[in-house]
C-alpha cells in the first residue's frame, strides 16, 4: 500500500523562493535550502488535492486522465497567482 503525503508550498521571507514540500500534517517546514537561512519559511495557501478513486494502485484511472486533472488544477493555481500579482504594487530598486 503506497502513503501519499500531503503537499504544501512554502515561501522564503528572505529570498521570496517558493518551494512544494511533501511532509506529514503535524510537521513543518521552516528553514529554506535556497538561501540556508533559518526561520525564514512560512506555509502559503495552494488547492488541495484530492483522490477520486478508492483503488491502491491507481490501475483503474487511466494516466492520461490523471495528468489532465493536474494539467487543469495547474492551471487555475496559475491563473489566481496571476490575479493576486496584478493586484500588488511594485516600488521600483
Amino acid at each position: 500500500m503506497m502513503i501519499q503525503m500531503p503537499r504544501y508550498n512554502y515561501e522564503c521571507n528572505n529570498c521570496e523562493e517558493i518551494v512544494v514540500i511533501f511532509h506529514g500534517i503535524e510537521e513543518t517546514h521552516t528553514d529554506c535550502k535556497t538561501c540556508e537561512q533559518k526561520n525564514t519559511m512560512k506555509k502559503i495557501l495552494s488547492v488541495p488535492f484530492i483522490k477520486k478513486n478508492n483503488t491502491v494502485s491507481g490501475a483503474d484511472s487511466k494516466v492520461g486522465e490523471l495528468t489532465k486533472e493536474y494539467i487543469e488544477m495547474n492551471k487555475e493555481i496559475l491563473k489566481q497567482q496571476k490575479q493576486e500579482i496584478k493586484k500588488e504594487t511594485y516600488e521600483p530598486s
